[in-house]
């Protein structure tokens, strides 16, 4: 399987994660991981900008990829193929473009900049 077969099937499972999330038998760190995962995933803003060179394409290939596989890790099996399962065709009408994803990454560079100003 090449990078991008690997890359298309997780951005299959975040579907999956989002369902995971609202299951009971997911363990509490495992939909702690997962929320963060999907906030990172959806948001339309990335923590290290694109045009920053090398840095801003980190997010895209090592930073989202890493999250998904451990929160993957983190649910369980048989839950995970469960809500996999539920998930299938989510991403027909493409990625939700809701903003309010956005609000954590604005949060986190405006902390950023108040410690540098202060």
């Amino acid at each position: 399987m090449n990078l991008k077969e690997r890359a298309k099937i997780l951005k299959e499972d975040i579907p999956a994660i989002y369902y995971s999330l609202k299951d009971n038998q997911t363990p509490l760190l495992a939909k702690f991981i997962a929320g963060i995962t999907l906030v990172y995933a959806l948001s339309p803003i990335d923590l290290i900008p694109d045009f920053i060179p090398i840095l801003g394409y980190l997010d895209d290939i090592i930073i989202l990829p890493t999250l998904l596989a451990l929160t993957i890790r983190l649910i369980p099996h048989d839950v995970f193929e469960r809500c996999r399962i539920e998930a299938e065709g989510v991403w027909r009408s493409g990625k939700p473009k809701k903003w309010c994803y956005a609000i954590p990454i604005i949060l986190i560079w405006l902390l950023i900049i108040w410690l540098i100003v202060y």
